[in-house]
C-alpha cells in the first residue's frame, strides 16, 4: 500500500498534484526505520477535509518509538509515561474549560471530532528530533493549512514552528500562543484559554463546539 493511498479520500483531491512529492518522501523514509508506522504517518488526514472544524500544529513526532501515533502532541493509550507537552495541554484545557474528557495521552476523541492533530513534519527518525524537517513534509503540510483555511477551520497554533502557517489564516479564526512544552508553558500558554475560545468560535459560526 502507498503512503498516498492512506489518505482519506477527499484528501487525495486535495493533495493529487503533491503526489509525486509524497512518493519521494516515501522512497527517502523507505531506507532505514521511521516513526510513527507508515500506516499512520498520515492518520491526522484520514478523516474527511469537510469535517475539519479545528486545527491544532505540532512540530514533528516524538523521538521516541513509544510515543508517536500520528496525530500532534497525542500519543498511544497505552503509555503511562505521559510527555509533559500533553500533560499541559490538558491541565490547560481543565483550567480554560473545567474539565476534559482526556483520560491519558491519547487525543485520539478530540480527532474524531473535527480536530486535526497535525505536525509540521510527519515523520522522524528514532531518538533524533527535527531528523526529518528537510524532507519536504512542510510543502504538504502547508497546503493541507490553506485547504482548510478555504473552509473556515479554526488554527491554534502554538510555537514558533506552527506559527509559520499563520499567515495563511486570517482574523478571529487564528489562535496564536505559546508551545505548551515545559521550556515555554508557564510564558503564556497557561491562562490563555485557546479551547474555550476556538468553541466560542465554532458556535458564532453555528457549528458545534468540541468536547475537549
Amino acid at each position: 500500500m502507498s503512503l498516498f493511498s492512506t489518505l482519506h479520500p477527499e484528501w487525495q483531491v486535495q493533495l493529487a498534484d503533491l503526489r509525486t512529492e509524497i512518493e519521494v518522501i516515501e522512497e527517502r523514509i523507505s531506507l532505514s526505520e521511521v516513526l510513527p508506522a507508515k500506516n499512520q504517518i498520515f492518520r491526522a488526514l484520514n478523516q474527511p477535509a469537510s469535517s475539519t472544524k479545528i486545527l491544532i500544529v505540532g512540530q514533528d513526532p516524538y523521538p521516541n518509538p513509544e510515543y508517536p501515533c500520528g496525530l500532534a502532541f497525542s500519543v498511544n493509550p497505552h503509555v503511562r509515561k505521559i510527555p509533559a507537552s500533553v500533560q499541559n495541554i490538558l491541565k490547560e484545557v481543565v483550567s480554560d474549560i473545567g474539565k476534559t474528557q482526556i483520560i491519558n495521552g491519547d487525543l485520539a476523541p478530540w480527532h474524531e471530532q473535527g480536530v486535526m492533530l497535525l505536525n509540521r513534519v510527519l515523520t522522524v527518525a528514532p531518538g533524533a528530533s527535527g531528523s526529518h524537517a528537510k524532507l519536504g513534509w512542510q510543502t504538504i503540510t502547508t497546503r493541507v493549512a490553506e485547504v482548510l483555511n478555504e473552509r473556515q477551520v479554526v488554527a491554534i497554533l502554538w510555537g514558533s514552528y506552527a506559527q509559520e502557517l499563520a499567515s495563511i489564516f486570517k482574523g478571529e479564526r487564528l489562535i496564536v500562543g505559546v508551545h505548551p512544552s515545559p521550556l515555554s508553558a508557564y510564558r503564556g500558554f497557561f491562562g490563555s484559554k485557546p479551547f474555550s475560545t476556538a468553541n466560542k468560535i465554532l458556535a458564532n459560526a453555528g457549528k458545534s463546539e468540541v468536547i475537549w
